[in-house]
């Protein structure tokens, strides 16, 4: 007897055809951005934005720099790198963690000192005296000033004014700037150096004073695509970003474009 078994091998040639051939429904892979912690609300707005435009919604992983940096040195997969200061992305540039071309800073910011929203002082942060006055025995809120970018503006900024030898030692160091405007949110510590965008984002704090523009390092984002970068999303949300139109979103936010 004769069977004929075309039929039944159908279904199985057909899987294995099917095996071989692209996936040419699937979604592409969105990027995933490693972004500096003071960059929250601004970068998910711009992502936000990016996903109405049809594309899929970037993934965001927010860290100080160093942090991100660190990881990104050690091979950790990412699409872009959007670092609060340029030393970090200089450090990832020379691991030859980036794409060569896409390095560009695109933002600026202020340094700030925060306090609780009820307390209405406006600190003077030309010299040293105001401040030290104002913190008296307390303690002083900041990134990790040894190698957090808000940290590292912030040392930079009290040692100007004459003022860190005096209070280094009452400082608490916080893991990242939003870490550090937490410990003022919860009343941990009456003040807070943090950026001016990050004081903006709560309305626990408010601006007792702004450091001078001259007192430390100014306050550039870059971002670049890496060369780990696998979304063929990566550098057109790098290029939105850095347009006009990117730069407007988080200017809504309180950074200044560049």
């Amino acid at each position: 007897m004769v069977f004929n078994t075309s039929c039944a091998r159908r279904p199985l040639l057909l899987a294995i055809a099917l095996s071989f051939m692209p996936a040419a429904h699937a979604a592409p892979r969105p990027p995933l951005v490693l972004a500096a912690a003071s960059l929250q609300e601004s970068m998910n707005a711009a992502a936000d934005a990016w996903g109405r435009l049809g594309h899929p919604r970037p993934v965001l992983s927010f860290a100080a720099s160093s942090a991100l940096a660190r990881q990104i040195q050690s091979g950790a997969p990412a699409d872009l790198f959007v670092s609060a200061d340029e030393p970090w992305m200089d450090a990832v540039e020379r691991a030859g963690k980036l794409a060569p071309g896409t390095c560009i800073a695109f933002l600026g910011n202020r340094l700030v000192l925060a306090g609780a929203a009820a307390d209405r002082r406006t600190i003077a942060l030309d010299r040293a005296g105001p401040l030290l006055a104002a913190i008296g025995q307390a303690r002083l809120a900041m990134a990790d000033p040894d190698a957090v970018p808000a940290g590292l503006y912030g040392k930079a900024a009290l040692q100007k004014i004459g003022a860190w030898d005096r209070l280094a030692p009452q400082i608490v160091r916080a893991e990242n700037v939003r870490a550090a405007l937490a410990l003022v949110e919860r009343g941990a510590t009456p003040f807070g150096i943090v950026y001016a965008t990050d004081a903006r984002a709560s309305a626990k704090v408010r601006i007792a004073g702004t450091f001078p523009a001259a007192s430390h390092p100014p306050i550039r984002y870059p971002v670049a695509r890496l060369k780990t970068a696998a979304s063929p999303d990566a550098e057109p949300f790098r290029r939105f970003l850095i347009s006009a139109r990117g730069k407007a979103i988080f200017a809504r936010y309180g950074f200044t474009p560049l």
